[in-house]
């Protein structure tokens, strides 16, 4: 089964990459607390978002490569 990071599983089918609009897939970081992880951007960017306290935060300038 895969990682939600708490996030509604109908929020993680709309929401989408804001620089390049790719499918983002829920990643959990090892030893972090519940709700703490990533969305990977599957597109062509590639970007990384963190997700705090289960709370996606989809700003470009808040994403790593």
């Amino acid at each position: 089964m895969a990682t939600t990071l708490g996030l509604d599983p109908t929020l993680l089918e709309i929401i989408v990459c804001p620089k390049c609009h790719g499918k983002l897939e829920p990643r959990e970081i090892a030893g972090a607390e519940p709700g703490t992880g990533e969305l990977a951007c599957l597109g062509e960017c590639g970007l990384v978002y963190p997700v705090r306290d289960g709370i996606p935060v989809l700003l470009v300038d808040e994403a790593r490569n």
